[in-house]
């Protein structure tokens, strides 16, 4: 019976069959597309929920434009594989929106309607190499509404898909898509104590201009201001944005935590000493009026643990001040130049950025047992401290800090993103606003207890009272306002009476990438980095770093035996006053042939180390594809014996 299966097998009839039934299955897969087994370490073709949620609950057909010159690329393999990835993550993008969205690829070749097409929508082409052609490497997501003119319609475009955005390639798409969904701009509510939208210098009797990330925030928001004895945040908030919440009424307090119960996104900037609250006198002292700002009650609610007493200082990160005319730039424990170092880089907000300049700010810690997820954003070094607020608040010469630093050995964080489920902080719900005073009771005619029964009939506490978050919520949470402050970040230059802003630092970048994380909302904020498809060799990295350390010692020792040949030479080039000799000496003339015969043999051997790390590299790889090309076949050679054994064993068993 065997024998005859295996005779059926390997004829005409057999090979055909099988022919057809590797044609049906693969005609069954191919009618499957949304079918996917992801099995790479890193799941790179696997979407993140966050955007299967924006994508599947589109309600307007949106087209992608992915403008890729395919034919430029041609001759630059590394362009070529990027952008076959870039490819592959919007097809499965499209698959997941189930016909939401419609995929295009363009390829702008020199004077033709596509590049026309490209210009029109902001995508320029940039040369890969130095002379050479220009590439278009871009994306463009426009809403499909029959009823509109194609020049009408809502889009959103990115004008230059880097390399360096790989990791948040999903993130960055996503936010197009969003935006064409939601084209209306989005109110940023601003709850403040600072006059960081203008005010009024009592010291100059002028009125203050506003800072100029305010200006950066009205571009791309409708910002609304919120008076700080409100009772009620309108629900037409989109962005909550609290700028040193000082001495807030427990009203003011309610209605915070009423709009992040009903999943309201939050931007929390506190401050445990706000410098731009600040004044000084004549006499050049510092007036401290309203300078630390809380949340109490909403931080706990939150699961963070904050103190607005003390203040963070760094002796790594200190920025160096200038502290008087002419005077030498010194070392600010208390301000703090955040690096890449201090940056979280696998968050979006954070990714990108170099250097944030912060002044005398807090410390937030998660606290144990907390339901909600903290996640830090900005951390100081290792190399840093808590001090006291009182002894930054009256500082003019900076050194004395260093008399009382005593590093704590620990990081602290600055900034963090909270996310999860949060109970409402006032459990019982709405605060009873409490009687001015016995003068308005009495021209009322009622006494004050009267008045507080009638207060407590007359509103009930838990009408409307939401409990608890529905789903998950985000919070974003700075232990800084000075960093929203132009001295940090910003010169601002007057151009026919235009503000023009020169950024030093990052701080606006910052800002409006939080703003853009939350205004994508809880299914864009969940979508993270993805893995990086580009992964070098470990081992190979290590032999290259360490025949880098050999070329340097190597090079080391020959620049050191250099200068010590030139000083010899020198002096045996000299007569017995110190005056050159007019032609080298005998002597002068064997040193500088041993130093020859020495440099032929130091390049030599510089040369043999990289000849030695090119062949091992290369026999390192020539055992990598044997292993590769003889695994496969060795493994399932090895279980067909197995799976042949077991059956000869079962069939004896039997017999």
């Amino acid at each position: 019976m065997t024998q005859s299966k295996t005779q059926f097998l390997f004829s005409g009839t057999g090979l055909a069959a099988l022919a057809v039934a590797l044609l049906v299955s693969v005609g069954v897969i191919s009618s499957l597309p949304s079918l996917r087994i992801d099995l790479t370490e890193d799941g790179l073709y696997s979407l993140a929920d966050g955007t299967r949620n924006i994508v599947s609950g589109l309600e307007e057909p949106i087209e992608l434009l992915f403008f890729y010159s395919e034919t430029a690329a041609a001759d630059q393999p590394q362009i070529r594989s990027y952008g076959t990835r870039v490819q592959e993550l919007l097809k499965e993008i499209v698959i997941a929106s189930g016909g939401k969205l419609e995929l295009t690829v363009v390829d702008p070749e020199p004077f033709s309607e596509e590049e026309d097409l490209a210009t029109q929508y902001g995508v320029q082409a940039v040369p890969a190499v130095q002379g050479g052609p220009g590439i278009y490497f871009g994306l463009v997501a426009v809403e499909l509404d029959a009823d509109k003119e194609p020049a009408l319609r809502v889009s959103e475009t990115l004008p230059m898909i880097r390399p360096d955005q790989e990791e948040f390639l999903e993130y960055e798409f996503m936010k197009l898509v969003t935006r064409v969904a939601n084209p209306e701009l989005q109110v940023v509510g601003l709850l403040t104590t600072l006059d960081i939208d203008g005010g009024f210098d009592p010291m100059s009797g002028q009125a203050t201009q506003q800072w100029m990330i305010t200006d950066f925030i009205r571009q791309l928001y409708e910002l609304r201001r919120i008076e700080t004895d409100t009772a009620e945040i309108a629900e037409d908030i989109d962005i909550l944005m609290l700028v040193h919440p000082e001495g807030l009424s427990p009203q003011t307090l309610y209605a915070i935590d009423q709009h992040v119960m009903r999943g309201g996104k939050t931007l929390v900037f506190l401050d445990p000493t706000a410098d731009s609250m600040v004044s000084r006198s004549a006499q050049g002292s510092m007036i401290p009026a309203g300078m630390r700002s809380d949340l109490p009650g909403l931080l706990k609610a939150w699961g963070v643990d904050y103190d607005s007493g003390k203040v963070l200082t760094d002796n790594t990160l200190a920025l160096r001040v200038q502290m008087g005319q002419g005077s030498r730039p010194v070392a600010h424990i208390g301000m703090i130049g955040a690096n890449r170092s201090a940056l979280a880089q696998d968050d979006i907000i954070t990714r990108r950025l170099e250097n944030l300049n912060l002044s005398s700010v807090g410390a937030l810690a998660p606290i144990d047992g907390a339901s909600t997820r903290f996640e830090p954003l900005v951390q100081s070094s290792s190399d840093a401290m808590l001090m006291n607020a009182a002894l930054l608040e009256d500082v003019l010469d900076p050194s004395v800090l260093f008399d009382e630093f005593v590093s704590a050995n620990e990081r602290y964080t600055i900034a963090a993103r909270l996310s999860g489920i949060i109970d409402s902080a006032f459990p019982d719900g709405r605060p009873v606003p409490a009687v001015d005073s016995a003068t308005e009771s009495d021209e009322a005619g009622l006494d004050i207890e009267g008045s507080e029964e009638a207060s407590a009939e007359a509103v009930d506490p838990l009408e409307n009272h939401l409990t608890r978050t529905e789903g998950e919520t985000n919070i974003l949470l700075f232990a800084d306002t000075d960093l929203l402050t132009d001295r940090l970040w910003v010169q601002v230059g007057q151009f026919f009476g235009q503000r023009i802003p020169q950024p030093f630092a990052n701080n606006g970048d910052f800002v409006i990438n939080a703003l853009d994380n939350l205004n994508g909302g809880a299914d864009l904020v969940s979508i993270r980095s993805r893995g990086r498809y580009s992964r070098p060799f470990t081992r190979v990295v290590t032999m290259q770093r360490a025949a880098d350390d050999r070329l340097r010692m190597e090079e080391a020792a020959l620049m050191e035996r250099m200068e010590a040949t030139e000083a010899q030479i020198a002096e045996l080039n000299t007569d017995e006053n110190g005056q050159p000799l007019a032609q080298l000496s005998a002597e002068a003339q064997a040193e500088v042939d041993r130093f020859n015969v020495d440099l032929l043999e130091t390049r030599r051997s510089l040369r043999d180390v990289q000849f030695q790390l090119t062949a091992d590299i290369e026999a390192l790889g020539a055992n990598l594809k044997w292993l590769n090309t003889l695994a496969i076949p060795l493994l399932l050679t090895l279980a067909g014996l197995l799976m042949s054994t077991l059956r000869s064993q079962r069939r004896r068993a039997s017999a």
